[in-house]
């Protein structure tokens, strides 16, 4: 965790709402737009799925959706939670392990089912058969190739591409028709170059596949993988570089199949910055000679600090490989306090949970804050609320709030 004295954005718009409300989340529309332009820009002719699960705020599903992303539905919660917000049933694609018939059931008429298993395609077969229907679904493949071009891993994600390719070959399953597959192996890449080379891979997968299995595709899933700066050290991706790495596979994948809508998944990048998290000093003591500022609704409130600082405590400040969406990195979250004043002082930041795990910040230079004094914590737009456990403790639940472009309000 990192103190940052800089001046934040929309200080002046927090510091009223702190009057207001006693700890909440702040979400920028302005910022989202931002985001989304950017990726438009960039990835000229690639259609775009925004991640529900990684923020599905009313207002902010809303502000996207409108930008005419579709969604990546990982339940069927938040299938229906896409089709409440507007979106039509080829607009959501539902990707999950794990679909129950009753999921699956409800999913047919309201979304894209991407089939997880072999097993899950046999169900939705069965259950098209007794609906009487012809379904067109996706399957998430697992790859023969890795992120980083290691040895590949086995997955709990999808069909093993031998297994996909061998079953189709094999298997007539006459209520089903395959259309699309979806491809993801990981998440928040700040590598260009590993990035650039994975998506190399997934168009030359598809090619590879559409051959072998004699079918054709409506769409390619490209899965995620753009990651954002989460600390001030982190270096942001080379996205003119992906951007045209991407146009010219693009070009030679639609030459070949001109039908085939190709996809990105984005939720960080578009969400993460656009969020922050705003807390307040409800004491401070001295034990022994350290200094505590105890803070409300931390862990319960927004996890993702205390969890970068377990994860120091366990790894004893060695490096480790970040494991999303829970662990990012180190000084991936900066504490702002509203007021920049001497004396500066060495203090621990914890919350107001009876449990020694609720530390955001342990030995930090800060101004001297007193009860009532508020923080302002960024990099909470993306899989922060979502993940926080708010029912811990059954204390109050921050509120999520939304800035329009215009400066209203929204709750």
């Amino acid at each position: 965790m990192v103190f940052d004295k800089n001046m934040i954005e929309n200080k002046d718009i927090i510091k009223k709402l702190s009057q207001q409300y006693e700890n909440f989340y702040l979400y920028d529309e302005h910022e989202i737009l931002k985001r989304i332009n950017i990726l438009k820009s960039t990835f000229s002719g690639i259609g775009f799925l925004y991640s529900v699960k990684c923020n599905p705020n009313p207002h902010v599903i809303k502000c996207i959706f409108s930008q005419g992303f579709g969604a990546d539905a990982a339940s069927l919660g938040e299938v229906l939670i896409a089709g409440e917000a507007g979106l039509p049933k080829e607009q959501i694609y539902y990707s999950a392990p794990g679909k129950t018939i009753e999921d699956i059931k409800t999913a047919i008429s309201k979304s894209v089912i991407i089939a997880d298993s072999i097993d899950e395609i046999k169900r939705i077969d069965a259950i098209s058969k007794d609906m009487d229907c012809i379904t067109e679904i996706g399957i998430r493949i697992h790859p023969d190739f890795s992120f980083y071009g290691h040895e590949i891993h086995p997955s709990k994600f999808g069909i093993d591409a031998k297994q996909a390719v061998d079953f189709i070959k094999a298997n007539q399953c006459s209520n089903i028709k395959i259309t699309g597959i979806h491809i993801h192996l990981r998440s928040q890449e700040l590598n260009t170059k590993v990035l650039g080379n994975y998506y190399q891979n997934v168009f030359d997968f598809a090619e590879r596949f559409q051959k072998t299995c004699g079918i054709e595709l409506k769409y390619l899933n490209m899965g995620s993988g753009i990651g954002i700066p989460y600390s001030p050290d982190d270096i942001s991706l080379d996205l003119d570089y992906l951007g045209s790495l991407v146009e010219k596979k693009l070009s030679e994948f639609s030459e070949k199949y001109p039908d085939a809508r190709v996809f990105i998944e984005t939720g960080r990048f578009v969400a993460g910055k656009s969020g922050v998290y705003v807390t307040r000093i409800l004491d401070r003591k001295v034990s022994q000679g350290k200094t505590y500022l105890i803070a409300q609704n931390t862990l319960n409130g927004f996890v993702r600090p205390s969890l970068e600082m377990m994860v120091k405590h366990y790894v004893h400040d060695a490096g480790i490989d970040s494991y999303e969406p829970f662990f990012t990195g180190f000084d991936s979250f900066q504490i702002y306090p509203l007021k920049d004043e001497d004396p500066y002082e060495t203090v621990t930041i914890v919350g107001n949970l009876c449990t020694g795990t609720d530390v955001i910040a342990e030995n930090i230079m800060m101004p001297h804050l007193e009860c009532g004094d508020v923080l302002v914590i960024s990099n909470a737009g993306a899989y922060a609320a979502v993940l926080s456990p708010m029912q811990f403790a059954s204390q109050k639940k921050p509120l999520e709030l939304f800035l329009k472009v215009d400066g209203k309000i929204e709750i």
